[in-house]
């Protein structure tokens, strides 16, 4: 499986490029900003775009999906239940982060769904809490974590729709039973590394020791 991380906005947002090196099928997680870079990326290593999956709906996540989808035609992908957010984010809200609206989405997944890039499978973990349609992305050895869980960190639970309580849970009974060695790939660029672990964040996140 080829995963490549990428810093691409003033966010500290990270993006990336995951893809199966044999059939050439990929996908885009989060593509906040510096979509030329991503799809470079794809080219350099032989990768064609087919999803743009959203780990949730909060538009610094979703700003560059609009341009993503029309150079790549590829299909967006959230959680039902962040849906909403794609097509209705708030003009001033828009404006503040001079960003544009996301076109709706193409596929509505829930918990336990799986979505396919040739013979790569990633299985939707629903993660409420930072949003009500939060989602983290599992394949053995990797968790692509959103804005669940950071390095030594959490998402923000003040926003509409969050919760601590939900994420907490989460957190504890989604993302931590996962094997220790799994490595987490965080949202944001918030840390004092770029990656960890489940089991360093089992160990050594403040929020829950």
């Amino acid at each position: 499986m080829f995963v490549k991380q990428m810093q691409v906005s003033h966010m500290a947002v990270f993006a990336y490029l995951v893809g199966d090196t044999i059939t050439g099928d990929a996908l885009v997680i989060d593509p906040a900003d510096n979509i030329k870079k991503i799809v470079a990326e794809a080219e350099k290593n032989k990768l064609h775009i087919n999803y743009i999956v959203n780990t949730h709906g909060h538009v610094d996540h979703t700003s560059g999906n609009t341009e993503m989808q029309k150079v790549t035609g590829a299909k967006i992908i959230v959680h039902q239940d962040d849906a909403v957010m794609l097509t209705h984010t708030p003009a001033m809200i828009l404006k503040m982060f001079g960003a544009k609206a996301s076109p709706p989405a193409d596929i509505l997944v829930k918990d336990g769904d799986v979505i396919s890039i040739g013979n790569i499978e990633l299985k939707v973990i629903h993660t409420p809490g930072h949003s009500p349609g939060g989602i983290c992305l599992y394949s053995p050895g990797y968790v692509f974590t959103g804005d669940t869980l950071f390095v030594e960190a959490v998402g923000r639970t003040d926003l509409p729709g969050g919760s601590w309580h939900a994420l907490s849970d989460a957190v504890k009974e989604k993302l931590f039973v996962l094997p220790d060695d799994t490595k987490v790939m965080p949202g944001h660029n918030y840390g004092r590394m770029p990656t960890s672990t489940i089991g360093h964040e089992k160990k050594h996140n403040p929020f829950f020791n």
